[in-house]
């Protein structure tokens, strides 16, 4: 009896010691290394781009990917200058990496150089119109992320403006007419604008020349303000715009927190920096194994309401309580 003990604690023993030496052995490989490529519409030192790479890297820290341990980022700033992006999207493709991050700007020539690599976007106007994705719930190709609005989003502008200016009748609506997200976003505050008893006026977002005409011209007649939707032209003129609105004092109300830190008057929408951490979890997802084709384009989840004080007493406007006390950030 006893030998028979012993025989069987021998074979669980070289059992144990089997099912252990694998994990022994695993334990002191290294993990995989994965690679992802990040290219950005920017230059490297724009505090703006900086802080939302920021965010995306500490997200995907907090899901467990250390750069050097198991992680590798090839990060190209390729500025806004059109052969710059080609370039460096080539340059990524080239790369083979698992998953390459990307906005609205730089997703053409990615596309151009690849349609294998998974492409993750923060932020895109309208996926769909641009030809990214095949529909927001099921991408169907090697792309999906983040819509940068939701076109009601340029409705809620012209309520903002009638909040903190009642008496406002008439409104110049820069736009980009060259996209279909453009038109989208103007179409919607043509919508609304009868609901307030106010008047639209286009303005395009071509030419710096053209822009400052149009706006000299509308500020000849008085109870007019501004709304700049979220376009990416708007961005490009942004100075210019926030000029304007301080030399012929119209109140304004932007689609991007950047105008208000420089100098515009409010802002509300989407929350960018939350958007490129909600890109490191599709990004972490990918890593792991699921396609971006299942995974669905999502819309803004956290917005915010951004206001100048001291903007707002140059052009001698009030700040009404209500308002002041939605804002999730004031800036004085």
């Amino acid at each position: 009896m006893a030998t028979y003990i012993r025989r069987r604690e021998f074979i669980s023993t070289l059992c144990g010691m089997a099912v252990a030496w694998p994990l022994v052995a695993r334990a002191q490989q290294p993990e995989r290394m994965r690679r992802i490529g990040v290219l950005l519409p920017a230059v490297a030192d724009d505090p703006v781009w900086q802080a939302r790479a920021g965010a995306f890297l500490q997200a995907l820290a907090l899901l467990g990917w250390t750069i050097g341990r198991n992680l590798q980022v090839e990060t190209r700033w390729a500025s806004s200058n059109a052969g710059e992006i080609r370039r460096h999207a080539a340059e990524l493709a080239a790369l083979a990496p698992d998953v390459i991050v990307a906005s609205d700007a730089t997703l053409p020539s990615l596309l151009q150089a690849t349609r294998a690599v998974p492409i993750v976007f923060p932020i895109a106007a309208d996926p769909v119109a641009a030809g990214y994705v095949k529909s927001l719930a099921r991408p169907g190709g090697n792309v999906t992320g983040f819509m940068a609005f939701e076109y009601s989003q340029s409705g809620k502008l012209l309520e903002v403006l009638k909040q903190i200016v009642p008496g406002t009748t008439r409104v110049a609506v820069f736009r980009d007419a060259a996209s279909v997200s453009g038109v989208g976003q103007f179409a919607v505050v043509q919508a609304v604008a009868p609901f307030l008893k106010v008047e639209v006026n286009p303005v395009d977002l071509n030419d710096a020349g053209e822009i400052e005409r149009d706006v000299a011209t509308f500020a000849r007649t008085p109870n007019g303000g501004l709304i700049i939707t979220g376009a990416a032209a708007a961005v490009r003129f942004r100075d210019l715009i926030i000029t304007l609105a301080a030399r012929h004092k119209l109140p304004a109300v932007y689609a991007n927190r950047l105008f208000v830190a420089g100098g515009g008057l409010i802002s509300y929408g989407p929350d960018l920096l939350d958007q490129f951490r909600r890109a490191a979890g599709y990004v972490d997802r990918i890593l792991k194994g699921e396609k971006p084709a299942d995974l669905p384009v999502q819309a803004p989840t956290k917005y915010e309401l951004v206001i100048n004080l001291k903007t707002a007493k140059t052009l001698g406007l009030e700040v009404p309580p209500t308002l002041l006390a939605r804002a999730d950030e004031v800036i004085e």
